[in-house]
């Protein structure tokens, strides 16, 4: 049974496009499948055990180097057993793959993990960390603008010397603590007057809304009220400002112990993208748009220290907005029919919790 519907990352890499006949499709599914499980080049002796076919090895040999000749498989030497490439791993999983939906047990943890109300910020950590702890590799979650959530209320709490802590709730029932840097220390009870007149004024409203009208309203505004605006405008410039965390990354340690990965000098290369996290959100940002599950294999995915690697994506909504997209980055060699439905029902999940309460602007 196919599951969830998916699609290649990028267009296919050229290879010969003859359709493989049925034999081959046999052959390629079952050295693709013991690879993925064993990790060890697949012999024609070994095909001829597992695939079901009443053929000659000598047959499954000349089935294998056709398939090598057509950029599907690859050999260290004539000798040797075969292991799919990139464009292998791609025709597998466009045409040769079955899906199963994810068990019911593995769902009930899904929604359990991820509660609604349980907050924005605590959803995503959580959903990056299932999809590291489910499936073994790294799990990565793209963070929403928080310009997409309604501002809901503010409070001020004076710290030491010229510095203030500003607690944000947002529509989607996060909680932001920020810390504010003012020009001259505030007494409690200017911070409570700007902290009513924010609450009273602008609740409901997105931030780059209410920054663009409370300069607005400072320039018309004139003595008492101006002195009111001044103090807004300077604390809600710092407090209301977007925030800087734009993507989640969890189980990156996990690649240590991968088969694949056993370059020290490939694995620092992928830990520093980790880092960066910039080229990652790039490539994350272009699936937002694309429904259902995306997958990019090795050199799809343009990043040179993601090269030996996939990427399962999936874009997450709250009604009928994509507000972010999350997925799994393992090895080429991953186990796409437990993957993809890990992904695509974390997806599901994800958007679901955050639905109530939840008010993209």
């Amino acid at each position: 049974m196919r599951g969830p519907a998916y699609t290649a990352g990028v267009s296919r890499p050229s290879t010969d496009d003859r359709p493989l006949d049925p034999r081959a499709r046999q052959l390629l599914r079952t050295l693709i499948g013991r690879y993925i499980r064993d990790g060890e080049p697949v012999g024609s002796q070994t095909l001829a055990r597992h695939a079901g076919l009443d053929v000659s090895p000598a047959t499954i040999r000349n089935i294998l180097a056709d398939l090598e000749d057509i950029g599907l498989l690859s050999a260290a030497h004539a000798s040797a057993g075969r292991v799919p490439t990139a464009q292998g791993y791609r025709v597998f999983v466009d045409s040769l793959l079955q899906v199963k939906p994810l068990a019911e047990g593995e769902l009930s943890r899904l929604r359990s993990e991820l509660p609604a109300g349980a907050g924005t910020q605590n959803l995503l950590g959580n959903a990056s960390e299932l999809l590291s702890a489910m499936t073994h590799f790294v799990g990565v979650v793209s963070v929403p603008q928080r310009g997409q959530f309604a501002f809901k209320h503010i409070d001020f709490v004076p710290l030491d010397g010229q510095r203030v802590l500003a607690i944000l709730v947002f529509a989607d029932n996060d909680v932001q603590n920020r810390i504010l840097q003012t020009r001259r220390a505030y007494d409690p009870a200017e911070l409570e007057r700007v902290a009513n007149y924010l609450n009273q004024h602008f609740a409901g409203r997105p931030l780059a809304d209410i920054r663009a009208t409370l300069l607005r309203e400072m320039r018309s505004a004139r003595s008492e009220m101006e002195t009111l605006l001044a103090q807004t405008v300077e604390l809600a410039e710092q407090a209301l400002a977007p925030g800087d965390e734009d993507m989640l990354l969890a189980g990156q340690t996990r690649l240590i112990g991968v088969q694949d990965l056993a370059d020290l000098d490939r694995l620092r290369e992928l830990f520093e993208a980790f880092a960066r996290k910039r080229e990652i959100l790039q490539l994350l940002e272009r699936t937002v748009h694309a429904p259902g599950v995306r997958i990019f294999i090795g050199e799809e995915t343009g990043l040179t220290p993601l090269e030996g690697m996939s990427l399962v994506t999936a874009p997450y909504a709250a009604q009928g907005r994509v507000l972010g997209v999350l997925g799994v980055i393992g090895p080429t060699r991953m186990a796409y029919d437990r993957v993809i439905p890990v992904v695509q029902a974390a997806a599901d999940a994800l958007g679901s919790a955050l639905n109530p309460g939840a008010q993209p602007s």
